[in-house]
């Protein structure tokens, strides 16, 4: 397979009430993370929710080659109702952030390890919801970047 290409990738976790986004490194070795941002569930069908426009505004700020997004598929492997929601999200962002790709990556457990991870540090409460979207970002970006190098 070929190297990975050179280039910004943004890792996204898709929720019900905030959008997590992480970056990696232009040599796709190291995700770091970005924002949080909170998802707009009053846009009208026609138009583009803030929450996707700003992803869009990142993906050019940052000059991302592509952006990953978490799809929670449960332990069975199974896609339930959380898995279908965040890929119509994802078709949504492919028609907004055009021609830069989409991938879906299996999330599974993201967030449960990103909290596990903050608590270890001593991030708690309040402190850890405003993070925990961005730290499980991290993780799904990380473990496909990972999954990348491993397949090199």
């Amino acid at each position: 397979m070929a190297e990975l290409t050179r280039g910004v990738r943004l890792g996204v976790d898709v929720g019900q009430v905030r959008v997590g986004v992480s970056r990696s490194d232009p040599d796709g070795i190291l995700a770091t993370p970005l924002v949080t941002l909170a998802r707009d569930l009053t846009a009208a069908p026609d138009a583009v929710p803030s929450d996707l426009a700003e992803l869009a505004a990142l993906v050019a700020e940052h000059e991302a080659v592509a952006v990953v997004v978490g799809l929670p598929v449960n332990l069975a492997g199974k896609h339930g109702p959380a898995a279908v929601h965040v890929k119509a999200y994802a078709d949504r962002l492919v028609d907004v952030i055009a021609p830069v790709p989409v991938t879906l990556t299996d999330e599974r457990m993201s967030t449960v390890v990103a909290s596990r991870r903050l608590a270890e540090r001593g991030v708690r409460g309040k402190r850890q919801r405003a993070v925990v979207d961005q730290a499980a970002a991290v993780e799904i970006l990380q473990s496909w970047l990972d999954a990348q190098r491993r397949r090199t």
